[in-house]
């Protein structure tokens, strides 16, 4: 395959080529659509054969500048906003729930065609994470060999492309740099025309190999180097979806400076596209405006402790090596609500149900308040009902990471501030 930069421009309304639809979603990213159960399309579909009770997936926070709204306290008004996209209510999953852009790993991400547009280096120029701390061990989603699953292209790397893919399906953004990076990302005025970015767009939600295509045309590379490895979260036994969905999902960070062009919802998987800063999300969560998971809650938690765009790039950037660990939070029902448990809770079980197959229930007699009263050691969520959540965490934070603000949210004092 010639370099990229040998490639010649797109051409304006040239349109997406021959041969990028009607194969099956997630076919493969090979020269032509792959038939469903082809040869080529089973030794793609070998993602990680090993998981049954839940799939991978990639998520982005996408945080933009707002200029002109500078920095004050944890609390806002804060110079950012993040990207909010509200599922279809008819949805099998969440439905009507505000997240971060983000889905289902696809053969297509991890098809070694990528490597021809990406650099040469080790882990495509994205440096390797380093060692984790003792009594630790790199998150399986990541430390997963996918070598020996017959994918050339090193996990860190496939799930930042699936994060940026979802992002242009549900979102219509684009993050993409020149030739094969890392470099400066693209400009807006070297993208296509709505029109042909918007038939890319469909050409992609129906086939995920379609993405490479994309690149390949346009002579760029995702940029997966805008991603920082942020967190990675698991879906709980009791809480999976419809037909018992559950995920493993990698988080991403990435700053921009100012919002991308070209938002706009799919009016598909997504109904409604929102930005807004950590304090502004809680708020709106708070008066039961917005409803979002309990992850992107202790999300936005965590994000308040930063009111600045350059602070929060900044801690980003320094952590991006540390890597994170896998956190599946515990359900333990009280007798007037619940609590999320996660790791280093002193309740916390020393053996987690990850598969849900010893059917193990936590539950108790006692209140929450009881509870907490009797405690020592805390990293929970405490839910009265879905939007009246508050998090309590006193451990040091593993892998250079920062704790949440402790925010409580009280629907009998939805006008109070934050």
């Amino acid at each position: 395959m010639p370099a990229l930069s040998r490639l010649p421009r797109a051409s304006p309304g040239a349109g997406p080529p021959r041969g990028c639809s009607g194969s099956s979603r997630g076919a493969g990213g090979g020269a032509g659509p792959l038939r469903r159960g082809s040869p080529a399309a089973l030794r793609l579909a070998k993602m990680n054969p090993r998981l049954r009770h839940w799939r991978e997936a990639a998520t982005l926070l996408l945080a933009a500048g707002t200029p002109g709204r500078p920095p004050r306290s944890p609390l806002g008004p804060f110079d950012y906003e993040l990207l909010l996209l509200r599922r279809s209510s008819r949805s099998g999953f969440m439905p009507g729930a505000h997240v971060f852009p983000g889905g289902l790993a696809e053969p297509a991400d991890f098809s070694a065609e990528w490597l021809g547009l990406l650099p040469a280096s080790p882990h495509c120029g994205l440096g390797a994470v380093k060692p984790p701390p003792p009594g630790c061990s790199r998150a399986p989603i990541f430390a997963t060999d996918r070598e020996s699953l017959g994918s050339q292209l090193p996990g860190e790397v496939a799930f930042r492309i699936c994060a940026l893919r979802e992002t242009f399906e549900e979102a219509g953004i684009l993050l993409l740099v020149p030739g094969r990076g890392p470099a400066p990302p693209l400009p807006a005025e070297r993208l296509p025309p709505a029109a042909e970015l918007g038939e890319w767009r469909r050409r992609v939600r129906e086939d995920a190999s379609c993405f490479l295509r994309l690149c390949r045309h346009l002579g760029c590379a995702p940029n997966i180097w805008a991603l920082h490895e942020w967190s990675n979260w698991l879906t709980p036994v009791g809480r999976a979806g419809a037909g018992g969905r559950r995920y493993d999902t990698a988080f991403y960070l990435c700053c921009l400076q100012q919002r991308p062009p070209h938002v706009s919802q799919d009016d598909q998987e997504v109904t409604a596209v929102l930005w807004s800063s950590p304090a502004e999300a809680i708020k709106r969560f708070k008066s039961q405006e917005i409803w979002f998971p309990p992850p992107q809650f202790y999300e936005f938690c965590r994000l308040c402790n930063f009111s600045s765009l350059e602070e929060l790039q900044q801690f980003s950037s320094a952590r991006a090596l540390e890597g994170c660990e896998r956190w599946m939070p515990v359900m333990l029902s009280a007798a007037d609500g619940a609590i999320q448990l996660l790791p280093g809770d002193e309740l916390y079980p020393e053996d987690p149900d990850y598969t849900g197959e010893k059917k193990i229930t936590m539950s108790t007699d006692k209140k929450v308040e009881d509870l907490m009263r009797e405690g020592g050691v805390f990293h929970r969520m405490v839910m009265k009902d879905i939007n009246n959540l508050a998090i309590y965490v006193n451990i040091q934070a593993k892998y250079k990471h920062i704790n949440p603000l402790m925010i409580k949210c009280d629907n009998s004092d939805c006008n109070s501030r934050l």
